[in-house]
């Protein structure tokens, strides 16, 4: 269990004077901020959710290699020769050709080091993400994984971005612009479908960093974050309360989101969102779905599952959409 207490300072009436947010959301905020946030919904769950090694995988992420990118081969890449060290994957789908554009499904990865009680583990690496290849069978898209950097962009991080105690996006940012005009260039992608995806970490930044500023925001089509929402909890990162988030979550614009998470997780975030659009989040192209799994992982989308067909229907959504 994961808690979190934190200090409101202000009086209602002078947070709410600022004109800046709503009263609804103002009222979400001071009142889950003064409680104790943070269980681990995997330990909640686990009576009501099947573990995910109950439905046998049907498919195997490859491994990436370090060679040339190909039609259907997973490749260590870096878009930025002066730093080598700063490696994404990169995988073409089995009928890529350069006749045509492709949809780019970016993924960030969740934090490293961690393991619960189900034997779920995440690394921290872009190389063992796991959503892209799942979701898409290897086919129709290009699937790029991208890392999250140090403060000053000389390192992958394995837990956050930036440095401590701000945890400053800056560099992480410049490289994924990077990475993502470097794909599309080189590799045919569609620089206007774009979607942007990830898991635990990578779900938070999602909002968090992919909507971090306008010129960030532009880059994305769409998102689709499994296992955490920006905003519905509070993280060590500067800007990770409700207040912050929601004024994020204004850059979105309209776009669709696919916002996934295990068992009755995205519960939470629906109310998070109601609470932020003051409406139901399905009437803004919001759509939440659970995995249907108790597990705090990305390798359900190995498996065959409702929440699997779901998104790949959705994906195909993106992908024809002019």
């Amino acid at each position: 269990m994961a808690v979190h207490t934190v200090c409101v300072c202000h009086s209602e009436r002078q947070l709410s004077g600022r004109g800046c947010l709503p009263w609804p959301l103002l009222r979400y905020v001071l009142l889950t901020l003064s409680f104790v946030v943070g269980v681990d919904s995997s330990s909640a769950q686990g009576q009501k959710f099947p573990e995910q090694r109950t439905v046998a995988a049907d498919l195997q992420t490859p491994t990436a290699v370090s060679d040339t990118a190909a039609a259907g081969r997973r490749i260590l890449f870096a878009p930025d020769p002066d730093r080598p060290q700063l490696q994404c994957t990169l995988w073409l789908p089995t009928d890529w050709t350069p006749q045509r554009s492709w949809p780019v499904f970016a993924e960030l990865p969740g934090n490293g080091g961690y393991r619960n009680a189900f034997g779920d583990e995440c690394s921290g690496r872009a190389e063992d993400c796991n959503l892209g290849y799942g979701l898409t069978e290897g086919r129709g898209w290009i699937w790029l994984c991208l890392p999250f950097l140090n403060g000053d962009g000389s390192q992958v991080a394995l837990t956050w971005w930036g440095q401590a105690p701000d945890y400053q996006p800056d560099a992480t940012l410049q490289y994924w612009q990077l990475a993502v005009q470097t794909v599309c260039s080189r590799f045919h992608g569609n620089s206007n479908k774009v979607v942007l995806a990830g898991f635990s970490r990578g779900a938070i930044a999602c909002n968090a960093l992919g909507l971090h500023n306008e010129q960030v925001a532009r880059l994305w089509a769409a998102f689709l974050p499994c296992s955490h929402y920006d905003g519905v909890r509070q993280w060590p990162f500067a800007g990770s309360d409700p207040m912050s988030a929601a004024r994020r979550f204004q850059r979105l614009a309209n776009r669709p989101q696919l916002i996934l998470g295990e068992g009755v997780q995205t519960e939470e975030t629906a109310r998070y969102l109601r609470t932020v659009l003051q409406a139901e989040p399905a009437e803004h192209g919001l759509q939440l779905h659970s995995t249907g799994f108790v597990n705090h992982s990305d390798q359900w989308a190995m498996r065959p599952c409702k929440a699997r067909d779901v998104s790949r229907r959705w994906l195909q959504e993106i992908a024809t959409q002019r």
